[in-house]
């Protein structure tokens, strides 16, 4: 949540620059229209900046980022991509238009990738694992980075909900070789749609940057309409309007966050007494986005019966346990890929995977909040679980 929460006059004005600059809505080229303005470059260079990273490179999606991931990882047909069951079906999709294998692993605890069923999955085959920092919270990158680096692996961190989030003082989507971000409308900043990548290989990111805009190298020597190019690739840019919407949240970004890691203290001080609830683990050093706060609960009926009593005062849950099925590769029958590296039988895989989310309860953390929010959800659940 968040970033659509605080949208206002900066992002306006913004916008408004691009328009009196000259209207140049194309992020490349048309010079003598534009009069200096680049918002979609300007919004690559702070984003970087404000990661540590090298290099950004901006998108037209989250679901872009990591496509374009893959394929300056020359990752392709006969490849294996390791990922983990719990994260958004885009994460898994965007293996299979690479042509790559798709192969999901268990969570732990903090409802990441569980490193040691990750150790359990790289084959020779094994060309990347696509770590997700699920709903805010890091994985464990530390653990994960020494195994990928030990077999030889690349390492993606899809920080699509970790954005402005940081493992011992290290900005998450920093620690891999790409980190792929996403500014859809309900990501903690956003430009309505669009999305980033960060590298720290200048090597990877040309080849990023060429590929997700039809190859070109957009060489200075040349005109574009004459630009050199050396592979094939896609039209994946993102345009001026939504740079200039990204440079205002930006900025507001720190104070995004500290917002709602201070809301999410606020909701978990009021009901982390309650004995029913047990709070999902983080890593040591966690500095998390504070998306959503999740708790585990006894069991699926009582996971059920607290978002029946949120909904009951005004209140909702996130992702778990209503939007189950577009978060949890266990029940991604339809994409064929997927079934067919898991044996056929989706219901048979992350069957421990299944019982932790199966129990687990999201609540939306934002950064407008009432002051009376924490004891509605407190009643709430008091409702949900001791009336049983």
């Amino acid at each position: 949540m968040a970033g659509f929460e605080v949208i206002g006059a900066e992002e306006l004005q913004e916008i408004q620059e691009v328009f009196d600059s000259g209207a140049v809505l194309f992020r490349h080229s048309f010079e003598a229209l534009r009069n200096g303005c680049f918002k979609v470059q300007e919004f690559e260079e702070s984003f970087a900046n404000y990661m540590g990273a090298k290099h950004a490179l901006a998108v037209s999606s989250g679901t872009a980022a990591l496509r374009v991931a893959l394929a300056a990882l020359d990752i392709g047909p006969g490849d294996e991509v390791i990922t983990q069951s719990f994260t958004f079906v885009a994460t898994v999709e965007a293996i299979v238009e690479s042509g790559a294998t798709p192969i999901c692993g268990e969570i732990d605890d903090s409802l990441n990738l569980d490193p040691n069923n990750l150790e359990q999955l790289i084959t020779s085959k094994t060309k990347a694992v696509i770590v997700v920092h699920m709903l805010g919270v890091p994985a464990n990158l530390p653990r994960i980075i020494e195994i990928c680096e030990r077999n030889n692996v690349r390492l993606i961190e899809d920080t699509a909900w970790g954005c402005g989030g940081k493992l011992n003082g290290k900005a998450l989507g920093t620690w891999g070789d790409i980190g792929a971000f996403s500014f859809d409308f309900a990501k903690t900043m956003t430009t309505g749609e669009g999305g980033m990548l960060t590298f720290q290989s200048s090597r990877v990111f040309e080849k990023a940057a060429a590929w997700h805009d039809h190859g070109h190298e957009n060489n200075p020597s040349v005109p574009r309409w004459e630009d050199t190019r050396s592979s094939s690739g896609f039209n994946f840019r993102m345009m001026e309007l939504q740079g200039a919407v990204g440079l205002a949240q930006l900025k507001k970004l720190s104070d995004i966050v500290s917002c709602q890691r201070r809301n999410r203290d606020l909701i978990w001080d009021s009901i982390k007494d309650l004995e029913s609830i047990t709070l999902r683990s983080s890593p040591d050093g966690a500095f998390d986005t504070a998306d959503a706060l999740i708790f585990f609960v006894r069991n699926n009926k009582s996971a059920l019966k607290c978002r029946e009593e949120l909904l009951n005062v005004g209140m909702s849950t996130k992702i778990l346990p209503e939007a189950y099925s577009w978060h949890f590769a266990g029940t991604w029958h339809h994409i064929k890929e997927l079934r067919v590296s898991h044996g056929g039988d989706l219901t048979k895989s992350f069957q421990k995977s299944a019982e932790k989310l199966s129990r687990a309860v999201s609540i939306p953390v934002g950064v407008n909040m009432e002051a009376e929010v924490p004891e509605t959800i407190r009643l709430a659940l008091t409702r949900a679980l001791f009336s049983q």
